[in-house]
């Protein structure tokens, strides 16, 4: 069996930077994919949900702020697409917006964290995100 694999859609560098350190650190076998962009997020998903060769990831760390595409809309475009539906979107943003989290869950999250802006919270955040994702949580497949 593969090793699981991460898809982080996120357009900073420096988060980009910490997100993958964070994973090497609590989850070193997790092949983390990061995408800057929701078009190049959407575009990835669409190949391995259509191939069917690979595993599709085992969740999606997904920004709200990104180029092109917002996350909301990035999420509603997975939310629609039925070889996706059931892959679990966590939010992961800057944003403690009560819009944002609301629109965030009416379209289909499976959860919201607010990106810490230390940096040992910020470890400590992404290694709670990975050790429920990969280890506790049961995916169903999507039919199609």
């Amino acid at each position: 069996m593969p090793p699981p694999r991460v898809l982080v859609v996120e357009d900073s560098p420096d988060d980009e930077a910490l997100t993958r350190r964070a994973f090497r650190r609590s989850s070193p076998d997790v092949e983390v994919v990061v995408q800057g962009d929701g078009p190049a997020a959407l575009g990835w998903l669409g190949r391995l949900a259509s191939e069917g060769q690979e595993p599709l990831p085992a969740f999606v760390l997904l920004d709200i702020n990104l180029p092109q595409m917002s996350g909301q809309e990035v999420l509603r475009l997975i939310r629609g697409d039925p070889r996706l539906r059931c892959l679990p979107v966590i939010m992961f943003s800057s944003s403690n917006e009560e819009a944002d989290l609301r629109e965030s869950y009416q379209g289909g999250a499976s959860s919201y964290i607010r990106k810490p802006v230390d940096f040992d919270a910020f470890m400590a955040a992404v290694a709670q995100v990975g050790a429920y994702w990969l280890n506790l949580n049961l995916m169903a497949r999507s039919p199609g």
